[in-house]
């Protein structure tokens, strides 16, 4: 099958990108959405640049839509995007759910409105289990934000086992399914160059959900 990826720049879409292309899967494309305001991936907020650079590591051309900060408006930006893919001959997206049933129905109900398969490699799987999966498969992936009460220090840190084990000593699913931490993969079987973070600094962004996030100020590609 021809498929779009939706891709986040994070461990769940590249391993769900993965597991797609080893079923024997075409990955045509990966999509991503970027704030207009802020010019940064709206769920993990890498600046659109370093998302492209990290699409180029990975050898599949990006699709990069811009969407506005009002996120009633983001189902309508996102049919528009996946039925613009459609007519480029895409068959379905692949999705890194887990567990989170609602997502689940929405990918699948506006998907599905449009002709296209939502396709969930990861679904239901053991969350242990996929970061085992993750990392034993070679994935590297640093934690670009989390929030606030799992500590400054978990922010700009690789993603290993005991890094992981941490995670969930204070709190978090070990994959980070509700949103608890964010990670950028910087290289792993997918990827034909790898990211090297050169120069970044934590930063506390405060509102309604605080968060520490890494300020990437220099990055290469090897």
């Amino acid at each position: 099958m021809k498929l779009a990826c939706s891709w986040s720049g994070g461990k769940d879409s590249a391993l769900a990108c993965y597991r797609a292309m080893k079923s024997g899967h075409e990955i045509r494309f990966l999509l991503n959405f970027i704030s207009r305001e802020h010019q940064r991936c709206c769920f993990h907020g890498v600046e659109a640049g370093l998302m492209a650079a990290q699409a180029r590591c990975v050898g599949v051309p990006l699709v990069q839509k811009e969407t506005s900060d009002d996120m009633s408006a983001y189902e309508r930006e996102f049919r528009e995007a996946a039925d613009g893919l459609r007519q480029l001959g895409i068959e379905g997206i692949v999705f890194g759910d887990i567990y989170l049933d609602e997502h689940k129905e929405w990918v699948e109900r506006v998907c599905g409105d449009i002709g296209l398969q939502a396709v969930e490699p990861l679904w239901n799987i053991d969350t242990g289990a996929i970061m085992e999966e993750f990392l034993n498969e070679g994935f590297k992936a640093v934690i670009i934000s989390c929030k606030e009460e799992l500590g400054k220090d978990i922010v700009g840190r690789e993603l290993d086992a005991d890094v992981a084990a941490e995670l969930v000593k204070r709190g978090s699913c070990v994959c980070g399914e509700n949103g608890e931490y964010h990670t950028l993969v910087v290289d792993g079987p997918i990827f034909h160059e790898v990211i090297s973070i050169r120069e970044s600094r934590p930063v506390l962004k405060q509102g309604f959900w605080s968060h520490w996030f890494l300020d990437i100020r220099e990055y290469g590609i090897a």
